[in-house]
């Protein structure tokens, strides 16, 4: 079955709306609280604002036109800056959040006005949980059938795995915040506030290296969903102008793909008939296949 096309920036403007109110939240209660689960979160909350700022700015610049410097265009730039919200601030927040709880483990400080951080928890929750539904309706549309481990480790929508990452990881890290200080609460041990910074900042770093590795591939240079290359092959075999296909190359561009052929064609009367042959094989390609922007067909006798 084939995946459907998601909106990639949909899910990325919630998931922004959502942090930037939870990242000013959390930072209150954490001032107030001085939990470092807080402090954790507030972090977390506003890396992944910054997350979604390059990602934004990963898809603008996706968009330029081709050009003599560039001929296939600048749709890679989106994985480049994926990887660096892997890498970086994912990262860079996971590091921070187990500094954090090391730090409260050796130098443990008394929560103030816990209920206020169970409150802003609570919230953050909420408003995370609106940003993940909304993330998973266009992880949906693009995974079609797939399963959702299915989906993650072959997607070549880089941003939409990044911002379920992200997500995912956020909702997880709430959950765990939420139970290190109501721990702390019921038994008065600050080892649970400090035990739940640590866990969070373990998270992101495993979220980070899971998305780096996926995205990596995709910088080397990945072809298209392997579905979809099986569409794309046996719509090629079926075409009644091709008499075999002995090679298939494709090349994900970001949101379009480059795509090689070497066939067999059958037999003509002229060059000028095998032409339009191939003409008609390229045109109903991209007609159905709208994400192939750039097609070289070479007619051959082998490969």
């Amino acid at each position: 079955m084939s995946s459907g096309h998601a909106n990639p920036i949909k899910a990325i403007l919630l998931a922004l709306g959502a942090n930037f109110a939870i990242f000013v939240t959390k930072l209150f209660a954490a001032v107030i609280t001085g939990s470092g689960a807080m402090m954790a979160e507030a972090v977390h909350s506003l890396a992944d604002c910054g997350n979604q700022g390059l990602l934004l700015l990963g898809i603008r610049q996706a968009k330029r036109p081709p050009s003599d410097e560039f001929p296939l265009g600048w749709g890679r730039a989106l994985y480049f800056w994926s990887f660096l919200v892997a890498i970086l601030l994912f990262s860079v927040g996971g590091m921070f959040s187990i500094y954090e709880g090391i730090h409260k483990l050796t130098n443990p400080e008394p929560l103030k006005w816990p209920w206020l951080a169970l409150g802003v928890l609570v919230f953050g929750i909420v408003a995370e949980s609106f940003s993940m539904r909304g993330c998973m309706q266009e992880v949906n549309k693009a995974r079609g059938s797939q399963s959702l481990w299915t989906w993650f480790r072959e997607t070549r929508s880089s941003e939409l795995l990044v911002i379920f990452g992200e997500d995912l990881a956020a909702l997880i890290g709430l959950c765990l915040a939420t139970l290190a200080i109501g721990l702390t609460m019921l038994t008065g041990n600050l080892m649970f506030d400090a035990a739940g910074t640590i866990a969070i900042g373990v998270l992101l770093i495993v979220v980070a290296v899971l998305v780096a590795i996926e995205v990596k591939a995709l910088l080397i240079g990945q072809g298209m969903e392997p579905q979809r290359r099986d569409e794309l092959m046996a719509f090629l075999k079926s075409r009644p102008e091709v008499a075999e296909v002995l090679n298939l190359i494709t090349l994900q561009m970001g949101p379009d793909v480059m795509v090689a052929v070497k066939a067999r064609m059958q037999p003509v009367a002229s060059d000028r008939a095998l032409i339009d042959a191939i003409n008609l094989v390229e045109a109903a390609m991209k007609a159905e296949f709208s994400d192939v922007r750039w097609s070289f067909f070479e007619p051959d006798i082998a490969d």
